[in-house]
């Protein structure tokens, strides 16, 4: 309220409690305008004394309770109510007794109007926070405990029951939660105590952490009917895809089991034999396939069977991916490279069609919430790069290839890309090799500058995993058998560990761990600060897939020869081919 207005209120205040000592005086006197002292004779001026103080004495034991709680609470907050209340009743008739109505009611009146002005003010300075020497309202101090720590926190907590409440603000915690890479899609009111959520959160990774290091959990195995060979495997929060020799595409949902394993079933047309699968990509939306004949087709992961998207090129299919961000698909054929999404409508269409110079190797579609979809295809020795653009009224299309990378003699054998670099493997050969060896050429997207040149290896790089990988850190497995992780900051080998005999073939890092794949078919689990082995395990075909989060590691071992040696279909190799 107003200056004015809490003048006025405390005027009102004021002449309300005059008035109620006026009316009690008069109800215990019989009489209006009785005074404490008569002056009619000598002879009843000690008993008007006597008659003064004993109205003092009933006054203060009949004055107003919240007045006395009021005066109780001022003089001493951390004494018992009741006994403050009673030192100050006792002190005011003593007052009263040793020198008169008179001279007790001055100090009684300023004691009471002293008392009403504090505890207005009081009720003003409710929501302000102590901070030793200062009064702060409650969202400043709340801006201030935002900088600190979890640790800090818990400190402040006990200084004092006001700095424990500022504290444990919701709000705080929340934001802690988030911080820490937890409940990322959940708001301020989804959880009563968020500081609860986030030690549990912690528990629980805690927990799974010493599962991975100890190799504790349930295996599962995903087959198919016997006799059908797998062909290729993809992988994406929970969704696991695969093809098979028979033409069919197997979806699974790993998060979902009660639901049953397998939820979707494709096949394209009655084709006898039916074409082979050569690709499989699943993203949270789409999943897509790719065919011996060339026929590429697109399903919903989340309303039915029937594609949504088909065409087929007029060459076998050499490359395909799919973004982990949208419904962008990027297929290779010979020297085509094509590249189709939905529009805002729904309706795929194709975006790119690019003829390079040489055959495609592979395509990679860059990460990343972009207007128009960015690819990556690399060709022998040079990778370019691909944008798309779509005119409704001329109906054609404008595409551009941008040459980010080119030595000749020195063909690129893997890439690996992020929403800003590109990492890939160049292999040197001939008057190359005085050079150092084998590379890691690590690209600027938006510069198409060189950054770093990583590496000095005999061997060719097999792979490369940037996306992935921890910041600041690119983590390639090569042929020799080793697995290596570098610092971008520094451009030098941090971790470099014997890995496969038969060399690497996939791998993947976080923030403590390596899991990588090799030819030999042996799957092995690092510790990346020590550089040891924690676990491993073996299957008969080389690894071709892996993929892994917080809890859940996904592999498969795809065998190179499609047709089984066994004649029977009891045989043990039927049984290795299929399993993933």
């Amino acid at each position: 309220m107003g200056d004015d207005d809490l003048l006025a209120f405390r005027q009102q205040w004021k002449k309300e409690l005059e008035r109620t000592k006026e009316v009690k005086k008069q109800s215990s006197d019989g009489r209006p305008g009785l005074s404490g002292v008569d002056g009619g004779g000598s002879g009843r001026s000690g008993d008007a004394g006597g008659t003064g103080g004993e109205a003092a004495g009933l006054e203060a034991a009949e004055e107003p309770q919240y007045v006395s709680i009021a005066a109780g609470l001022l003089d001493g907050r951390s004494s018992p109510l009741l006994e403050r209340i009673a030192e100050e009743r006792t002190r005011r008739k003593r007052r009263c007794e040793g020198g008169g109505e008179q001279k007790c009611s001055g100090p009684r009146q300023r004691r009471r109007s002293s008392l009403i002005d504090q505890l207005i003010q009081d009720l003003n300075e409710t929501n302000d926070i102590p901070f030793f020497d200062v009064e702060l309202p409650y969202e400043l101090a709340l801006k201030i405990f935002q900088f600190l720590s979890k640790a800090d926190l818990g400190r402040c907590a006990q200084v004092s029951k006001s700095w424990r409440m500022l504290a444990e603000d919701e709000v705080l915690w929340y934001r802690l939660c988030l911080e820490e890479g937890y409940q990322s899609g959940a708001s301020v009111s989804d959880s009563p105590c968020w500081k609860s959520t986030l030690r549990d959160c912690y528990n629980t990774e805690k927990t799974v952490k010493y599962n991975w290091k100890n190799r504790v959990g349930s295996v599962s195995h995903l087959q198919y009917e016997l006799g059908k060979v797998l062909c290729d495997v993809s992988s994406c929060d929970g969704l696991v895809i695969a093809g098979y020799t028979s033409g069919d595409i197997r979806l699974w949902d790993t998060l979902h089991w009660d639901s049953g394993a397998l939820k979707a079933a494709h096949t394209i047309r009655d084709d006898f034999p039916p074409p082979h699968v050569s690709f499989v990509r699943v993203c949270e939306t789409v999943a897509s396939a790719v065919y011996e004949n060339g026929c590429v087709d697109v399903w919903s992961t989340e309303v039915g069977l029937e594609p949504i998207h088909h065409y087929q090129h007029l060459q076998r299919v050499h490359a395909l991916d799919l973004s982990i961000d949208g419904p962008v698909l990027a297929t290779a054929s010979g020297l085509e490279v094509r590249v189709d999404s939905p529009d805002d409508g729904g309706y795929w269409k194709s975006r790119c069609i690019t003829q390079l110079s040489k055959p495609v190797d592979g395509v990679l579609v860059v990460p990343g919430k972009r207007v128009l979809p960015l690819v990556l295809a690399w060709a022998g020795e040079s990778v370019s790069m691909l944008d798309s653009s779509w005119n409704e009224d001329e109906e054609e299309q404008n595409e551009g290839a941008r040459l980010l990378h080119y030595v000749y003699g020195q063909p690129v054998t893997c890439l690996d890309v992020t929403a800003c670099r590109a990492a890939l493997g160049v292999k040197s050969c001939g008057w190359g090799m005085n050079d150092g060896g084998n590379k890691v050429k690590v690209y600027s997207l938006e510069t198409r500058q060189p950054e770093l040149s990583l590496g000095n290896s005999p061997g060719d790089f097999t792979c490369i995993n940037l996306r992935d990988a921890p910041p600041h850190l690119l983590v390639c497995g090569n042929k020799d058998r080793r697995v290596r992780v570098f610092d971008l900051r520094t451009g030098t080998s941090v971790v470099s560990l014997y890995a496969h005999h038969l060399g690497v073939t996939t791998v993947q890092a976080d923030d403590w761990k390596i899991v990588s794949g090799g030819g030999e078919g042996l799957v092995s689990v690092w510790e990346m600060r020590m550089g040891t082995k924690l676990w491993e395990m073996h299957n008969r075909h080389p690894v071709r897939h892996i993929r892994f989060n917080a809890s859940t590691l996904v592999t498969a071992n795809i065998p190179d020869e499609k047709n089984p040696r066994g004649a029977c279909i009891t045989d043990d190799d039927l049984t290795a081919h299929r399993r993933v």
